[in-house]
């Protein structure tokens, strides 16, 4: 069974309370759009305000697009601001 590890950052880290997990890629589909809904589900109001707007890096490549495909690895990051 193949695993995807998924670090999460900032506001993710705080709606997942914690940094890392690894899930098994067949839980989390094969998608950005299905990691982002099965993180909503799990994590609940915080993780879909977070992921509204915030992006997702995989391995390296920031992925905005739900068909795009996962990975090994995913970085969860919230919107950003400053200047």
């Amino acid at each position: 069974m193949e695993s995807l590890t998924v670090r999460y950052f900032a506001a993710a880290a705080d709606a997942t309370g914690v940094e890392e997990e690894t899930l098994a890629l067949d839980a989390v589909g094969s998608t950005v759009g299905e990691l982002r809904d099965l993180l909503v589900d799990r994590y609940g109001a915080a993780m879909a305000r977070v992921v509204a707007n915030g992006s997702f890096l995989v391995d390296g490549v920031v992925q905005r697009d739900a068909s795009a495909p996962l990975g090994s690895s995913v970085d969860v990051l919230p919107p950003f601001s400053g200047g």
